[in-house]
């Protein structure tokens, strides 16, 4: 099928790259079907985008590139929702607020966007009771020079 995105224009997508999210996200509780489309040649970056609505599409990366020590624990509520069963299944991204200059980006690590690669379904979770915020500094090293 082909969808209107917000930064690569209209694109192929297979039906079997679409991720489900049964809630929605939140503030966009309305929007169900996203894909994930590589945003650079490296691999770093994605974009999260909704199938039906172009101007839709949020910044990702996965956060254990920036934050090796990353760690939380999902709900069983949430593993029972995705249906996860083995950590192979579990791709897990951060959601970006890209700021110019681009060494001042923040992750929001407080909700994880968790997506079961096997089942293609997903849910922004967010974390109770964690040491993590909405806006970590994706190049803290930048940020002090």
């Amino acid at each position: 099928m082909k969808i209107e995105t917000k930064y690569h224009g209209l694109i192929e997508v297979q039906e079997e790259e679409v991720v489900n999210f049964p809630n929605g996200l939140p503030g966009f509780l309305e929007e169900k079907e996203f894909t994930v489309i590589p945003f650079s040649e490296d691999g770093t970056f994605f974009i999260l985008q909704s199938v039906k609505t172009p101007e839709l599409g949020f910044v990702l990366t996965n956060p254990f590139t920036f934050y090796p020590d990353y760690d939380f624990k999902l709900e069983d509520q949430a593993v029972d929702a995705l249906e996860l069963y083995s950590p192979e299944d579990v791709t897990v991204y951060a959601v970006l607020t890209m700021a110019d200059p681009f060494h001042l980006t923040t992750a929001n690590l407080q909700a994880p966007v968790v997506v079961n690669s096997k089942k293609k379904t997903g849910k922004q979770v967010i974390l109770t009771g964690s040491p993590y915020q909405t806006k970590h500094n994706l190049f803290p090293e930048a940020i002090v020079k």
